[in-house]
């Protein structure tokens, strides 16, 4: 177990580091800081010299490989920290300075036990991207295949692994101060940011994210995803075919080949809403690095570290969201937030809609080109504090999704609205999915599973509740030492400040996940 000075010490030089980029600023003048942590940020910066303008991409880069897939997040979250910021954290997502080759040569090798031409016929020094956790070089297969070969950082995981620690630890800390900061539950936040991380470090798992996605999208023309090699696949290296196209953030290019740039905006929207809401199963980094344009207008994904996933339920809830909010129906809006428990029972629905209506309606009466699915997120974020509605990661995840699909379809059409393509969508699957004929199967699906797991509900009570003479019952765990909260001991004033340096990093994750304000 890592000893809290060695978290206090990691946390000091993150925050200096920060400081000295002028990246703590957003943090400082966040009215939603706790008045503690804004303090500890004018200390952290105390004796610093820092830019005039903020350089957070420099700043994360400096921090390390766990602060880099922060500050990758935050680039995706130009309406929380301005599109300044986030124009400067893009450098963050494929343009950092690559390995050594002769490292990367090692790594291939050591994984496979032989040498790299018994694998590959050529295999180009140059990386054609270098990311916080990998890097990506072309190669030709020796069966001629041309592919592109991503193998991770040497030493990353190690490196992930003690900086997530640190991550948790302050997690809980935060956590226990109450408020607001227990509203947001960081450490749940941070368990799921580990579990996307975790994903990452492993590229079979990537690999086999990649073939579930394009299982699930074989049906939907006009979309692909690369085959992947298998043989030349494992933990530390990933193989794929290559991919020959213009990346989707060079219009001017495009042009140039002649593709109806609003027919690939709508494509692709209508492929993200596939892949969310009927497939319950989505690329979760669509950024402009991460998407390709093929000579024949087929659009074409890389890069499965962070996928996200819905269940069927919470899939209706957000379809009934999106068509309720389009449709000026907030009452019903307002119903599903109940019923997904998503706000506590205790408020009331109808103050609940009349909250949402304050938000939906000034959008509703906007000229189409100026309505954003961003800007309609991001309000309805900004009423969960007065409804006291918990972080919902699963919703965040494909919120920044979404707001990053409309950013780049934005971009290749300045005129599409993101409603007028989504709605017809959207009512199709709920007519199929919450009309009568689904409500039936639905019913009967659910009856005959629930008498399918009758005798397993049995055995489990067996199990609970055993006759005299069993096992007994499992003594209850015993609750972690935290240096502040209901459980702590008291200690010397350096303990005491822990707190404050806890709450400064997690607030900066907060951020970083789009999760503070």
């Amino acid at each position: 177990m890592t000893h809290p000075a060695t978290h206090l010490r990691r946390l000091l030089g993150w925050g200096r580091t920060l400081a000295r980029h002028g990246a703590l600023r957003g943090i400082e003048s966040d009215p939603n800081t706790p008045a503690p942590v804004r303090t500890l940020c004018k200390v952290a910066r105390f004796g610093t010299r820092q830019p005039k303008t903020p350089d957070y991409a420099g700043a994360f880069r400096a921090v390390g490989p766990a602060a880099i897939k922060l500050g990758q997040t935050l680039a995706t979250r130009p309406d929380l920290v301005g599109e300044e910021a986030a124009h400067n954290l893009l450098a963050l997502q494929d343009n950092l300075p690559p390995v050594d080759f002769a490292l990367i040569r090692a790594e291939i090798e050591r994984t496979f036990e032989k040498p790299l031409e018994a694998l590959y016929a050529s295999f180009d020094p140059v990386p054609i991207g270098a990311a916080s956790i990998a890097q990506v070089h072309r190669a030709k297969t020796i069966e001629g295949r041309d592919v592109a070969v991503k193998v991770l950082r040497p030493g990353v995981r190690e490196k992930l692994a003690r900086d997530i620690d640190t991550y948790e630890w302050a997690a809980a800390h935060l956590e226990a101060l109450g408020g607001e900061a227990s509203r947001l539950r960081p450490r749940l936040v941070i368990a799921n940011f580990k579990r996307w991380t975790v994903r990452e470090l492993d590229l079979r798992r990537e690999a086999a994210s990649a073939s579930e996605l394009a299982d699930k999208m074989r049906a939907h023309a006009g979309y692909r995803v690369p085959a992947i090699d298998w043989d030349r696949t494992n933990g530390r290296v990933l193989t794929l075919d290559w991919i020959d196209g213009i990346k989707i953030s060079e219009t001017a290019a495009l042009d140039a080949a002649g593709h109806d740039r609003k027919d690939l905006a709508k494509r692709l929207v209508i492929a993200f809403l596939t892949q969310a809401i009927s497939g319950g199963y989505f690329h979760a980094d669509m950024h402009q690095g991460n998407l390709f344009v093929e000579a024949d207008g087929t659009i074409t994904a890389i890069d499965f570290g962070i996928m996200g996933r819905i269940d069927r339920r919470a899939r209706q809830w957000l379809a009934e969201i999106l068509y309720g909010l389009t449709t000026g129906n907030y009452r019903r809006v307002a119903e599903i937030h109940f019923e997904a428990q998503y706000v506590p029972s205790y408020h009331s629905v109808d103050e609940f809609a009349t909250a949402l209506r304050a938000v939906g309606e000034p959008m509703r009466g906007r000229p189409v080109s100026e309505l954003s699915v961003g800007q309609m997120l991001d309000g309805l974020f900004a009423i969960t504090r007065d409804f006291d509605m918990q972080t919902q990661p699963h919703l965040l995840l494909l919120q920044k999704t979404m707001v990053m699909v409309e950013g780049i379809a934005t971009q290749l059409d300045p005129q599409i609205n993101m409603w007028d393509v989504s709605a017809p969508f959207v009512r199709s699957w709920i007519r199929d999915e919450l009309g009568p004929e689904a409500a039936i199967a639905d019913r009967v699906r659910e009856d005959i599973d629930t008498l399918l797991r009758l005798p397993g509900l049995i055995r489990r009570i067996e199990d609970k509740y055993p006759p005299k003479g069993g096992a007994p019952e499992a003594p209850p765990l015993p609750e972690i030492d935290l240096i502040v909260g209901p459980n702590r001991r008291r200690r010397n004033w350096p303990a005491q400040i822990l707190p404050f340096l806890a709450g400064g990093a997690l607030v900066a994750a907060a951020h970083a996940l789009g999760l503070w304000g």
